[in-house]
This record gives C-alpha cells, structure tokens and sequence, in this order.
C-alpha cells in the first residue's frame, strides 16, 4: 500500500488459481499462512508453472514445517521468512531479519516489543535454550479483553514493573536472540509423565512422502494417562499406508 503496488487479493484460497496469478501478473512478493503453502506445494504440475517473478515469500500463523521449507525452497529458490504474532497483538511481534533467517523459527522481537520466556507454573523468567512460556510486552499489545476482567488479568503478568501478555506459547530464546516455538501450552500431551508436544511430531509426519497434512492429539489412556493419536490426509487417495508401515517409518525417524 505504502510503495503503491498492485495488490491480488483472492476471494477465496485456491491453489491453482494462485499459481496462476503469480505466472501471469509476475507477483513478486507472497505472503501466505503455513497451511496454504503446504496445499501449493501439494497442486498437481506445480513445476509447470512460471514462479520465478518471487521475489519473497514468508508468513506465519504456524510453524513451518522443515520438510516443507525444503520442498519450496528447491521449487523456489526462495527462504520463507516466518513471523509471530497473535489475535492480541494486533500485528507481528516477531519476524526474522531477510538478510539472516532461520528456518522453523519466530525471528527477533521487532522494535518497541520485549519478549521473555517464562516457567508457567512459577512464573519465574528463564534464560537461553529452556523451553517455556512466551510474554511479551509492546505497543500492539491489546488492553484487555471485551468485557472480560478475569480473562484479561490471567492474561497478563508484570516482570520488572512491565506487564506482559501471556502468549499460551511455548518456546525458547537462543543465544542469539532468534524465538523458536514448541507448541501450545494446552496441547501438551502427558504420557506416563513425559512431555510430548504435538507440533514436533506433526513436523515429523510432514516429511513422509505420502503425507499431505498431519494432527496430532491426546487420548486418554488408562495405563499412562494420555496417548498420541496422529491423524493424517494422504497425498494421493489411491495410497493405501498401512499401520504397521507407518508405524515403522515413525520408529526410524
């Protein structure tokens, strides 16, 4: 909008149709959500079309796959810049800088936002490479929710006489300063005490070859308390993968 450039704006996602209007109208910049990359990469005869006006391409809205990134980095030459943000900021928080990205990574805090990891339980600040809850503080930063007083103070904690939001992420901060996200705080799976996160075995069952999308969740189980079901959309219905196959392919990798 700033630089006056000519917007597509689709009516509705539709892989092809995608594919289309970069080859015709020489789209130079994409932004998309992970699962829509994930579906382009999937359409029949994607390498008999014209990408190579791209220029960058990047998003956000979930983790990015490093099967993936691999896949359209080979189809594109491109990297994907990934970016966090949530429905209460409003905006990005995070982003990785275009000269020095990282792949399956939140980036750095962008200007004016301060982002720490917390430990959820005791609320304590944690340091480099351990996993915990990510609150930031910024000027995108929402100031409460609709006529919710008790959801908007849980939502947030003060550290240092700042408030912070309280994201339900899990992460961790490099030595660098680069966010990595580990997967929801609700979406733990807890089996026989051991903590198992669906977002990384999701990222897993991505690079299986006949594998077009994956979900992970938690049952119930009496022995250890909770059990990982993976639910997954083949890439092409004629494939038949067998559980024990699968199973198989899952133990190895």
């Amino acid at each position: 909008i700033v630089t006056g450039s000519t917007i597509h704006l689709m009516i509705r996602w539709n892989p092809k149709t995608a594919a289309t209007l970069i080859e015709k109208e020489k789209v130079q910049h994409w932004r998309s959500i992970t699962t829509t990359m994930i579906d382009f990469l999937s359409l029949k005869n994607i390498e008999s079309y014209d990408l190579s006006s791209l220029e960058a391409i990047g998003g956000g809205g979930a983790q990015m796959p490093l099967s993936v990134a691999e896949r359209m980095e080979s189809l594109l030459g491109l990297n994907y810049i990934e970016a966090y943000g949530l429905t209460e900021t409003m905006a990005p928080i995070h982003i990785n800088p275009i000269t020095a990205p990282k792949k399956q990574c939140l980036g750095i805090p962008i200007f004016d936002v301060d982002s720490r990891i917390i430990e959820p339980k005791t609320e304590n600040e944690l340091g480099p490479n351990e996993i915990g809850e990510i609150v930031t503080n910024g000027p995108q930063v929402f100031h409460s929710y609709w006529k919710d007083e008790k959801a908007t103070r849980n939502a947030f904690i003060k550290l240092e006489e700042k408030l912070f939001f309280r994201t339900g992420d899990i992460g961790y901060y490099d030595e660098h300063g680069y966010f990595y996200f580990v997967d929801r705080l609700k979406r733990m799976i807890n089996v026989s005490g051991l903590k198992v996160w669906p977002a990384e075995v999701e990222a897993i069952l991505h690079s299986h070859p006949d594998i077009l999308e994956a979900c992970v969740v938690g049952d119930p189980d009496y022995r250890t308390g909770e059990k990982v079901r993976a639910v997954v959309v083949l890439s092409d219905e004629k494939n038949v993968l067998s559980k024990e196959i699968f199973i198989d392919w899952c133990i190895k990798n």
